[in-house]
């Protein structure tokens, strides 16, 4: 698949590049990509959640009824849970939510995902650019020289730009990331994927080479 490429003013360059079929070509495993969200997701809690339970409550521990013939539960003290302020039962308790999965499902995952973008056409390339100061105003005009005005989109940049990342932040529907950050929720998550040329070329030199491995 032929994709061309654009400058930041819109205009097609007359260059074409071609999207590796190893990586926005394979068939799509649904599943690959269920698992790589959940544990995106996953590993974004916290898990600091806490609540009471009966030994940690602070009250008296006094009896405070007869143990049998009151006509309803037996309450030991005020920290019964049955009573209002009194400790919880099973509450939750700090934990961990992360787990792991394997490499190489992880990387099915991404490629599966890149090829749903592939097969909408959800892809732009742009050539590289760069920004001579941080302004929104200029950024936002790339967006509408590309009609990406409003639609969610994720730039995956091959360079670190500063003064790119600066002018787009405060944009709700514009996201940046570099090759490294480029997962399968972030793929999923954008409406469209906007790849420079290097970024691009990054991007399937380290994916040809990780299959080599595999």
């Amino acid at each position: 698949m032929e994709v061309s490429v654009l400058n930041i003013k819109g205009e097609d360059t007359g260059r074409k590049v071609t999207l590796n079929e190893s990586i926005f070509g394979i068939e799509p495993n649904d599943h690959a990509i269920y698992l790589a969200v959940k544990q995106f997701m996953a590993n974004q809690r916290q898990g600091t959640h806490k609540s009471k339970e009966r030994s940690e409550v602070s009250g008296s521990t006094r009896k405070i009824g007869r143990q049998k013939g009151g006509g309803g539960a037996r309450r030991g003290d005020m920290n019964s849970p049955v009573l209002v302020g009194g400790g919880r039962v099973f509450g939750p308790v700090p934990r961990d939510y992360s787990f792991k999965l394997n490499k190489k499902l992880k990387d099915l995952a991404r490629r599966s995902a890149l090829s749903y973008k592939a097969q909408s056409a959800d892809i732009v390339v742009l050539e590289d650019f760069t920004m001579d100061s941080p302004k929104t105003k200029d950024f936002v005009a790339i967006l509408n020289n590309i009609k990406l005005s409003g639609k969610k989109s994720l730039f995956v940049l091959g360079t670190s730009e500063k003064n790119v990342y600066l002018s787009a932040r405060n944009l709700k529907a514009v996201k940046l990331t570099p090759i490294a950050g480029l997962n399968t929720y972030r793929v999923m998550n954008a409406g469209v994927l906007v790849f420079t040329e290097t970024a691009l070329n990054n991007l399937t030199d380290e994916l040809k080479t990780e299959n080599k491995e595999a």
